[in-house]
């Protein structure tokens, strides 16, 4: 079991995205079967069992609130960003665990991470999402409900660490090994430009992109207009043939730029300076 603390953030929105595997939807209903453990006060702030049918945008919604209601709140470590995210991954030989397993891992990390204080239900907003195999992940707002800001503690890898290493021989999982591996490390969050080449590139995804949905639509339907009778279909299926191409060479254009956002910068190079030669008086 490795435990990983990522980069804090001002939103959950990406760590839940990268927590699911695939983008928040307004959409996707998330059941305690994903939604594993939650932190204790939500049993209070919402009507029973209404929470298990939010969607991940909700959810999102629901972690972010505090950092809305309190924009200018700031830890007592100066961080101003408040969502903690830690993720932890199992060995990939280990069983499958059972939901009350993933809930019980879930509330002990929260505890060593010192999101959790056994009887104090108005501390840090938490949820640990259970999406893909053999991975729960934890992510937090570090502003509590009065607007203090919360830090986690100074040694908060090694109790991670020290906690991973606990649950597996409690609940029989495969020990990671001594070594560079077993460590848990702070993962770097992806740059903006990143972020916003990883959003064209799902624009222009030519299997599951907006634009090819949007261009197999105008090409189907240019093909059954060209089957009507009449000039007046075939001009019609003409110019959505057209159109279909300009997406098509939008989707390009969009393929085009996130390569460019993502490729390393070269630092200018100062044309090296002109040798004058000296002319002897």
């Amino acid at each position: 079991m490795i435990p990983r603390l990522n980069e804090r953030t001002h939103t959950p929105h990406d760590p839940l995205a990268e927590a699911l595997g695939r983008l928040i939807s307004p959409n996707e209903g998330l059941t305690e079967y994903t939604v594993v453990a939650h932190w204790p006060g939500l049993d209070y702030f919402a009507p029973d069992d209404e929470q298990r049918t939010w969607t991940s945008v909700e959810w999102a919604e629901h972690l972010e609130d505090p950092y809305l209601e309190h924009p200018f709140a700031v830890s007592p470590d100066g961080d101003r960003r408040p969502i903690l995210h830690i993720d932890v991954r199992l060995h990939p030989d280990d069983r499958e665990l059972t939901g009350p397993e993933w809930a019980e891992i879930a509330h002990r990390l929260a505890r060593a991470a010192g999101i959790e204080i056994p009887g104090k239900e108005d501390g840090c907003r938490w949820i640990a999402v259970q999406a893909q195999s053999g991975r729960i992940d934890v992510i937090a707002n570090l502003i509590h409900l009065d607007g203090a800001g919360h830090a986690p503690p100074a040694d908060i890898l090694r109790r991670l660490a020290d906690e991973a290493r606990r649950i597996e021989q409690d609940l029989h999982l495969i020990p990671i090994r001594s070594g560079p591996a077993a460590r848990p490390a702070i993962r770097t969050a992806p740059t903006a430009s990143a972020q916003l080449a990883s959003v064209l590139t799902q624009l222009a995804d030519e299997q599951v992109g907006p634009l090819a949905t949007v261009r197999g639509l105008v090409e189907h339907t240019a093909h059954r207009i060209a089957r009507q009778p009449g000039a007046v279909g075939t001009e019609t299926a003409h110019r959505l043939e057209l159109i279909a191409r300009r997406l098509h060479a939008i989707q390009q254009d969009l393929d085009s730029a996130a390569a460019h956002l993502v490729q390393p910068r070269v630092a200018a190079v100062p044309p090296a300076a002109r040798r004058t030669a000296h002319r002897s008086p």
